[in-house]
């Protein structure tokens, strides 16, 4: 186990201020790079971190207006940020990594993977789709999303989490809160929550899904209300080298059931090029 103390500081990167969290790891290990979902800083993989590999490298980042990042000047797209972040991994001295991104964040990690194939080993794809090509949730699911209420009001988000959320949050919908919103973790501002919006208008993966040739996991809650397991159904089947994992859990079981999809993710990662590999 490393005695390397996770770090985390605000770098800037291609002309942005990104907060960054970094645990090193063992050496020669290739790092995790985590991607959040919408309004969300990088504290919301607090769940999924305790349960990996203590010598697994973690890079994880809140992204532009959210948690400890300032909101930028102008708006950004998927690309700009998958450019920055690829940036951010280079400047920690790493020349490849795996990238896992839920939500929101999964459509990062898609980019990063068309973006930057050379940069990325593995892709975890957790509750995501294509973007705006994809089977949409209910309309009064998506109007839920349209603001940031739901992070930055616990009374109401409580409220919506069942039916928001599925899974673990229709019986305990305060553990969920809880687990989205780690103690201590900044509250998101309205402006980043618009670049978020605005960084996956008008996007879609769909087209360019056999593009990836990277080994990618796909893993769905059947009981996700937010993102319909049919997304990642069509996704294992339009990326060549996919893996599908569906659960019984919901949109965010990745925090509150990280104990039990830990080890499917760890697996994954560790099957690449016979396990660890040096990255630097």
């Amino acid at each position: 186990m490393t005695g390397r103390a996770t770090v985390t500081r605000t770098v800037s990167v291609r002309g942005r201020r990104l907060s960054v969290t970094h645990r090193p790891g063992g050496p020669g290990r290739v790092p995790l790079l985590l991607c959040s979902g919408i309004g969300s800083g990088s504290r919301l993989f607090d769940p999924l971190v305790a349960e990996l590999d203590p010598d697994r490298p973690v890079i994880r980042f809140d992204a532009p207006g959210v948690g400890g990042s300032p909101a930028p000047r102008v708006p950004y797209r998927y690309s700009t940020l998958a450019a920055t972040v690829a940036s951010v991994v280079g400047g920690l001295g790493y020349d490849r990594a795996d990238v896992l991104g839920i939500s929101w964040g999964g459509g990062l990690a898609q980019q990063l993977a068309l973006q930057h194939p050379r940069l990325t080993r593995r892709v975890v794809l957790v509750a995501t789709a294509t973007g705006s090509l994809m089977v949409p949730a209910r309309p009064r699911t998506l109007v839920t999303m349209l603001t940031p209420r739901r992070h930055r009001d616990p009374a109401y988000a409580v409220s919506v989490a069942g039916d928001l959320y599925g899974g673990s949050a229709r019986t305990d919908p305060h553990a969920t809160v809880v687990a989205l919103h780690p103690e201590g973790s900044a509250s998101t501002s309205q402006l980043g929550y618009l670049y978020q919006l605005f960084a996956i208008s008008g996007w879609t993966s769909l087209p360019l899904l056999p593009l990836i040739r990277r080994p990618v996991l796909v893993l769905s809650g059947i009981d996700d209300p937010l993102i319909p397991a049919v997304n990642a159904t069509v996704m294992a089947r339009l990326l060549p080298r996919a893996q599908l994992h569906l659960h019984p859990g919901g949109h965010l079981a990745l925090l509150t059931d990280a104990a039990e999809l830990a080890p499917v993710i760890e697996t994954f990662l560790d099957e690449a090029d016979g396990g660890a590999r040096d990255a630097r």
